[in-house]
């Protein structure tokens, strides 16, 4: 590796070896530069999102007023730049993205579509968060004397795992003592869980946990009326639920709605669920042999207009239905 004086008694190592390829760049840069254009990030997402795994490109045009050359240029572009292939069947041409691009695809959805358009923490000021350490221990002391059936150290770490998890997206302080109460209550039981005496549980998992996995876990505790028990939780979790999803959990379950928050997503909470189901999130899921395990590709209410949040939840409702008929026995 080369070096390079800047400056009497300095040196500054070559950054060359630690940037990307050149090839592998401008390759980049052209799939980039391919996505570069609002219908057809909206004509990607709807693809990913098909339960189908396809899409019509009579589907695909009625996101847009465009007219139907412009529609099939876009879709040319996504095409070209290896994000989309193209299949004639009868009269119709239809989409699907390639088996090797999913995970990527998936990646640029779900995890950085989210962020991108989330107000950017290092451009607001807070002030910095408190030392809530004293709080942290009482609580700690609380729930391992509630619970002695468990290793008292077992609880000690597991609530201090608990705060520190919260506290990584914490903007305030003010509820994060609460919340760290709840989150580990809910470890807590999922610890203790009795399969022979419980009904059945659901686990959703999504990136953020601030959408679609709040809002199948609340339809399942109302449609289910409290006799399948839903979780949910996230890979890298939000700061708070996502606006459009809160009023949808507020016309769900009223007043509980305020009390959902993001949460990291556990192996404890896995292995207490006899169903886990990802929403968009990849392979983040421990495999714990006798769960069962689904994937649910469906819309991000985050990114959608009002129609399209409506739609996903609907979407999500039909879903959960279905769950619920399979794992409540008929009457």
């Amino acid at each position: 590796m080369s070096i390079m004086a800047t400056e009497p008694g300095t040196v500054c190592a070559s950054t060359e070896s630690h940037a990307m390829g050149a090839a592998t760049a401008q390759s980049l840069a052209a799939t980039l530069k391919g996505l570069a254009d609002p219908l057809r990030l909206r004509m990607l997402s709807a693809i990913a999102t098909d339960p189908r795994g396809e899409s019509c490109v009579c589907d695909l045009a009625e996101l847009s007023s465009v007219a139907q050359p412009t529609v099939s240029h876009h879709l040319k572009v996504l095409k070209e730049v290896g994000l989309l292939e193209a299949y004639r069947r009868g009269t119709w041409v239809w989409y699907s993205i390639p088996a090797d691009r999913r995970t990527a695809v998936t990646a640029l959805l779900d995890s950085f579509a989210p962020a991108a358009v989330a107000d950017n923490p290092h451009h607001e000021q807070h002030d910095p968060l408190p030392n809530l350490d004293e709080r942290v221990t009482h609580l700690a002391e609380e729930l391992a004397s509630a619970h002695p059936d468990l290793p008292r150290s077992e609880v000690l770490w597991l609530v201090r795992e608990s705060y520190a998890s919260l506290a990584r997206t914490a903007r305030i302080a003010t509820h994060l003592i609460t919340l760290t109460q709840n989150f580990a209550k809910q470890r807590i039981a999922d610890l203790q869980r009795d399969r022979t005496q419980s009904g059945p549980q659901v686990l959703f998992v999504c990136v953020q946990n601030a959408g679609r996995s709040q809002l199948a876990a609340a339809l399942v505790n109302t449609l289910s009326e409290g006799r399948v028990t839903a979780r949910s939780a996230g890979s890298s979790p939000a700061a708070h639920v996502h606006p459009n999803v809160h009023q949808l959990l507020v016309e769900i379950e009223g007043e509980r709605a305020n009390e959902r928050f993001p949460k990291p997503l556990t192996d404890d909470a896995v292995r207490a669920a006899d169903v886990v189901i990802t929403m968009g999130c990849g392979d983040v899921c421990p495999i714990i042999p006798g769960v069962r395990y689904e994937d649910w590709a469906v819309g991000d209410p985050a990114l959608a207009s009002p129609e399209g949040v409506a739609a996903i939840r609907d979407d999500i409702e039909a879903r959960v239905q279905t769950l619920v008929s399979t794992l409540i026995p008929s009457e």
